[in-house]
């Protein structure tokens, strides 16, 4: 039997249901349940309260009864249907024993005369159509950050056609279609663009509160805000293909997957059903062979059936996690696996994929370095001017200095390619050479005392040095480095503030490496590592008794994904669908590794604190309800035990809903 696919799981339980039909239920039902109440004799016995008698009124119970059992009732009947059917007793199947079991002896007691259970029937099923509202509405509410997300694209779209535009309903997109997207409008699709700058507010998609500015080339997401300027969009994804699609699969697959304690609470609800079962029918007889009146005997088999019915239990796990999920997504990352943020909080070590991790994965000037009288202007100039006409990571990074400095680039002629030493061109009649310290060595050029020292403390750093030469002159160095993300040191240092060690792994040098932790604080590296070694390091960390989270780019670091006990795909960008990791980052934000582990470390303690209080209601009331002290005059009627196993649901989810105001 699968107790993991226990019927009485959130998602389940109410299949076809809405808050409102549980409200209209309620309402209806507890009009009914009045004259039932005031034609019983619980008014009488407690407050000498005799209402009006007339023809037939003795029968006022047994009829509004009747409707109330086969109208509010008939939820949790047909639920119980459902749990039979499926071998799985639950919640819903405890329900409809205590009401049926109400019911059929009212009907008896009617008529023969005896004491009727008519007031507690229908004030049980009033109490759980309430108990049960309030759930739907806690479970709506935390899935309703979902529901905002789908409700982020836009209506229509604004494409262009034939020199104009024209308004399609967003069903009527293409892909391949350029569309106009103008100041303060939606991104209708997942796209790039070909036309225009503006900044982009994607807050609502990858978490990042400051608008990210948009120009020709850059990949634009669909249902993100464009803000001042107009964009011209080639559409690359619409539909279930887009981005925003992807997020909305992920948190819908995380909301229905497992997580250990849901499996637990599944398993300690089912065998409670069994308890609950068995325990009524041994109160039942035991109460019966005692001498009581039956209809007290039916009484308490209805009350310990109502108290044990594991509905808070139910609901303590699956509305912490669905309100976790959502609340990951609305940070900027998405679980795939609920397990693998439960398992994030017992996190001993994070080990860091380098390039693209915790550097940017492009190189970037970090010193430029002249001589002999010279400017770094110049120096940059002439180098970026030759560099202009290379795709190499380099040359791109020293053009793009240039254009920030301001700086225009100058005409080369007679371009040439020196095969592993630079290029060489003539520019204003002088012959200008860009390379490395292979450049210097083949012209005949010594590195000058005055920038030695600063070249020698470069190569430790692991930066690259270019230089720049016009007729065989030496005019400066340019030191470049893949650029280390200032989020990164914040990253680590509140890491080792909750007591987690950091590492990196990288196929860089040696001295690369060192020089990274160096700056970033890293506990322990690994160099010139090969992508399928990265794995072996893993199992290296985890054979020191290790819990490791591996932080990696989802491509050549699957494996490595894979092994760790808690896979981290960072930088995703609009591949959502990273097989190979539990958790995924829309961007590429180290910090989001922290608030990983904060939400995994809430969502435990909420966890825990609501099994506490769905166990422990579960625990006290049981033998009150079985009548353990009748003799004292304390007993648990079927309607208060109802109201009290509202009460604790009601607490519960309270409880989990206090999550969604914590700040990570």
């Amino acid at each position: 039997m699968k107790i993991e696919h226990q019927q009485h799981a959130v998602h389940n339980k109410h299949v076809g249901h809405s808050p409102q039909m549980f409200l209209k239920k309620f309402r209806i039902s507890l009009i009914l349940t009045i004259p039932v109440i005031f034609y019983s004799d619980i008014l009488k016995t407690f407050f000498d309260f005799k209402a009006p008698v007339f023809f037939g009124s003795q029968y006022i119970p047994l009829v509004f009864g009747s409707i109330v059992f086969l109208y509010g009732g008939w939820v949790f009947l047909a639920g119980a249907w459902r749990e039979i059917k499926g071998r799985l007793p639950g919640m819903m199947t405890l329900i409809s024993i205590a009401i049926f079991a109400a019911y059929f002896w009212s009907i008896y007691a009617a008529f023969a005369g005896v004491e009727a259970l008519f007031w507690e029937l229908t004030t049980l099923i009033t109490i759980m159509l309430f108990g049960h509202w309030l759930e739907m509405r806690a479970i709506s509410s935390a899935q309703g950050a979902l529901k905002e997300l789908s409700k982020l694209l836009p209506d229509i779209a604004e494409v262009i056609h034939n020199g104009g535009t024209k308004i399609i309903p967003l069903s009527e997109l293409r892909e391949n279609d350029t569309v106009l997207v103008k100041s303060g409008a939606k991104i209708p699709a997942d796209g790039k663009v070909i036309d225009g700058e503006s900044d982009v507010n994607e807050s609502m998609i990858t978490g990042e509160s400051r608008p990210v500015f948009k120009k020709e080339g850059d990949s634009v997401i669909a249902g993100t805000i464009n803000g001042d300027g107009a964009l011209k969009i080639r559409i690359a994804n619409i539909g279930e293909k887009t981005f925003l699609a992807g997020i909305m699969r992920l948190v819908t697959e995380a909301q229905a997957s497992k997580s250990r304690f849901q499996m637990l609470s599944d398993r300690a609800a089912f065998y409670l059903t069994i308890i609950a079962v068995v325990g009524g029918l041994i109160t039942l007889v035991a109460w019966f062979a005692a001498g009581a009146d039956i209809g007290f005997a039916v009484a308490r088999l209805v009350a310990v059936l109502v108290v044990a019915c594991p509905h808070a239990l139910g609901l303590a796990v699956p509305l912490v996690a669905s309100i976790s999920t959502t609340k990951a997504a609305q940070n900027g990352f998405l679980i795939k696996q609920r397990l693998a943020l439960e398992s994030a909080r017992t996190v001993d070590v994070v080990l860091f994929d380098k390039t693209g991790t915790l550097t940017k994965g492009e190189f970037g000037v970090v010193e430029i370095w002249n001589i002999n009288g010279h400017t770094q202007d110049e120096t940059l100039q002439l180098a970026a001017s030759l560099d202009a006409f290379s795709q190499h990571p380099i040359a791109k990074a020293v053009v793009n200095k240039a254009k920030e400095r301001g700086l225009s680039l100058k005409e080369p002629k007679k371009f040439e390619t020196l095969k592993g030493k630079g290029v060489k061109a003539v520019i204003d009649d002088k012959e200008v050479m860009v390379g490395g310290p292979a450049l210097l060595e083949n012209v005949g050029i010594a590195i000058p005392a005055e920038i030695s020292k600063q070249v020698e403390n470069a190569g430790e750093k692991g930066q690259t040095v270019i230089f720049t030469l016009k007729d065989r002159v030496l005019l400066g160095a340019i030191a470049l480095t893949d650029i280390v993300r200032e989020e990164s040191r914040d990253a680590l240092k509140t890491l080792k503030e909750l007591g987690i060690k950091s590492a990196m792994i990288t196929g860089d040098s040696e001295d690369v490496a060192k020089w990274v932790s160096k700056e970033l604080g890293i506990d322990e590296y690994f160099a010139r590592v090969l992508p399928h070694q990265k794995s072996e390091k893993v199992k290296e960390l985890q054979k020191r008794n290790l819990k490791v989270a591996m932080v990696g780019d989802g491509i050549n670091d699957a494996p490595a994904l894979t092994q760790a006990d808690l896979g981290i795909a960072i930088g995703a960008g609009t591949n959502v669908a990273i097989e190979s990791a539990g958790i995924i980052l829309v961007r590429n934000n180290p910090m989001d590794i922290v608030k990983i582990i904060k939400l995994s470390q809430m969502t435990y303690s909420k966890m825990i604190q609501n099994l506490f209080w769905a166990t422990g209601y579960n625990v006290v009331a049981l033998p009150l309800a079985a009548g353990i002290l009748a003799s004292k005059g304390i007993l648990l009627q079927p309607a208060l035990a109802a109201l009290f196993m509202s009460f604790s649901t009601v607490i519960v989810a309270i409880n989990a809903m206090l999550l969604k105001n914590k700040t990570l």
